[in-house]
């Protein structure tokens, strides 16, 4: 297994548990984590990433996600996310390694399907 199919599992089962100790693991206590790439800042911290993950979400998510591409300090995943009966979006994240393996930057780059006229 490569560090970031290691990191994507241990993301996921944070995403499941939503527990303080499996969020920690990924992250590291300086993370940053942008929701989009362009947003003005990131939120800082682990206590505040952990905070972040404490909203609910529309649904119990499905998701397809694989490793792209990875170095030793940058790994990008792609794949789906679908909330059912919510939103189905394409993404892809970049997740910025720190010496122990955890994410010290993680960007989400996420799509949703474009509308087109019938």
């Amino acid at each position: 297994m490569t560090r970031t199919s290691e990191w994507l599992a241990g993301y996921v089962r944070a995403w499941e548990t939503k527990s303080d100790e499996d969020v920690r693991a990924i992250f590291t206590d300086d993370a940053e984590y942008w929701f989009r790439p362009n947003d003005k800042e990131p939120v800082r911290g682990i206590d505040a990433i952990i905070a972040t993950w404490k909203e609910p979400e529309p649904s119990e998510p499905e998701h397809d996600l694989r490793v792209l591409i990875e170095n030793d300090t940058l790994g990008i995943i792609t794949g789906s996310v679908t909330y059912p009966g919510h939103e189905h979006y394409t993404n892809m994240w970049e997740v910025w390694f720190a010496s122990d393996g955890r994410a010290q930057k993680f960007v989400e780059w996420w799509m949703l399907p474009r509308e087109t006229s019938d």
